[in-house]
């Protein structure tokens, strides 16, 4: 512990968004106007961002790391670098959401509320040092989801979303404590460094072994990797669009970096135990979203499918399980971040007179009616198809090579050919752009929070490849701190 910083100094973000969230909500409940909502999705992108702010200022430089409340909570480069990702990603969601809500006559000030708590228990989920304190901030996380799931109550699709993710929840939440118990049992330990010191001597006890399929299956779950992706279609099309579209970003990242944390960490010893689980998961996730989407008609259903692939591919750089796979992981995640962030703003802004819709037909003849927003769409698909030289393509290379050099050829070659399976529903959407006449025109109108996520998102996966060294430096020192030796 550095003695120069406040023994509570490493979770001051944490601390800061806590207070702002609960300061909102009681003025939430106290304050009056018909602008209220509209200046609290505002407020809360902002104290988001300042959040994201106190997480830079607070790591330590050189690698270090630092530990709060008794080694429960830590702070590295690992943990900036993913807390920067989710706090951004939830910040601009959030701030996409605004106008989508306000059309639909759904603007509330309890949901900027919400995922400022999700974004909490995010926070928490990355820089948990202990299985107690993973809990804590899954479940934060959890329990703000099903509730912004089923946000739109009138709504029976939203209602039955929220519900089935609830329940599915429920039993993964189950299936996760039920493994941490057997790894206190066994282990006699929750905390990471225990666990992992007593992992390091011999041969770990079939307790913990067992322990660690539960903890992985509960986990998978929240990345809707497979067999625990029964959830993602239902909920991404039955929960409100821009819900969808936080779904699909920040807690993705933050569960990724909490399975990272825990397979690099308190288990790294048991790397031959865990790695044929994460490579069956892997290529089961490629798999299914590969071929779930072929069939899709509605959008959401087939970007959850698309998330379900993309889980998988990020999945064969976690389970090569050395830093150099790792790297490659969080070069993966920072790309599929500017990806379906792009996606989801055009998806958001579906609109036909003043109507939302979810079609991919409603896509038709959208070059000619609005040729950036289809051109932007346009990268967006071929960079998820992993055709160079846009992210994408990056972003499956860097984890594809991690395992040829591992050994895991086979995984990588199974990798690439369900690229190139899944390639042909991301074209589907091009060719629909480019190819077929309009039926209703979507409207041209898409506001200037919309406009400027869609611009940013565009020149980074179009020109990621001319400058990939900042992002691809970055991730090997944030890798680095989890493999000090």
């Amino acid at each position: 512990m550095n003695g120069a910083l406040p023994v509570m100094a490493p979770a001051l973000p944490e601390i800061f968004l806590a207070l702002a969230a609960m300061a909102m909500l009681m003025l939430g409940v106290f304050a009056k106007g018909e602008e209220k909502p509209r200046l609290f999705f505002y407020a809360g992108a902002v104290l988001l961002v300042v959040t994201a702010a106190l997480a830079y200022l607070v790591t330590p430089k050189g690698g270090a790391t630092i530990h709060a409340f008794d080694g429960l909570f830590i702070q590295d480069g690992f943990a900036r670098f993913m807390k920067l990702m989710v706090l951004g990603a939830s910040a601009f969601t959030l701030a996409m959401a605004r106008a989508w809500f306000e059309r639909e006559k759904l603007a509330r000030f309890e949901y900027p509320v919400l995922i400022m708590f999700a974004a909490l228990g995010m926070c928490m989920m990355i820089s948990a040092n202990d299985l107690m304190s993973l809990y804590l901030g899954l479940e934060l996380q959890s329990l703000s989801l099903y509730v912004v799931a089923a946000y739109h109550r009138d709504n029976a699709r939203s209602t039955e979303a929220g519900l089935k993710y609830f329940m599915l929840g429920a039993l993964a939440s189950g299936l996760l404590l039920f493994g941490m118990s057997l790894v206190y049992g066994y282990a006699g330990a929750t905390g990471f460094d225990a666990i992992a010191t007593v992992l390091e001597h011999g041969h770990a006890p079939i307790g913990v072994q067992i322990g660690l399929a539960f903890i992985l299956a509960g986990l998978a779950f929240k990345v809707a990797a497979v067999p625990f992706h029964m959830w993602t279609p239902d909920v991404y099309e039955g929960a409100p669009t821009p819900v969808t579209a936080f779904f699909a970003i920040a807690p993705k990242l933050a569960a990724f970096a909490l399975l990272i944390r825990v397979l690099s960490g308190p288990f790294g010893h048991m790397l031959p135990q865990w790695q044929p689980i994460l490579v069956l998961i892997a290529i089961l996730s490629m798999t299914v979203g590969a071929f779930g989407a072929l069939g899709q008609t509605n959008i959401k259903r087939l970007m959850a499918y698309s998330s379900i692939g993309h889980a998988g591919y990020a999945l064969v750089g976690l389970a090569v399980g050395n830093q150099e796979g790792i790297s490659g992981v969080l070069v993966y995640l920072a790309i599929y971040l500017a990806m379906n962030m792009g996606a989801f703003a055009v998806i958001l802004a579906m609109r036909v007179k003043g109507r939302a819709v979810e079609g991919i037909d409603d896509l038709a003849g959208l070059a000619r009616t609005n040729p950036l927003m289809a051109l932007a769409m346009a990268l967006f698909m071929f960079s998820m198809a992993g055709i160079p030289p846009l992210a994408g393509f990056f972003g499956k290379l860097y984890v594809f090579l991690a395992a040829v050099h591992a050994g895991l050829y086979t995984l990588a070659i199974l990798g690439v050919l369900t690229s190139a399976v899944a390639a042909f529903y991301y074209l589907r959407i091009v060719k629909v752009m480019y190819f077929d006449e309009p039926i209703e025109a979507l409207d041209k109108a898409i506001g200037r929070t919309m406009s400027v996520v869609l611009t940013v998102s565009t020149i980074v996966v179009a020109f990621f490849f001319l400058v990939p060294m900042p992002v691809m430096k970055i991730s090997e020192a944030a890798a680095k701190t989890l493999f000090p030796h």
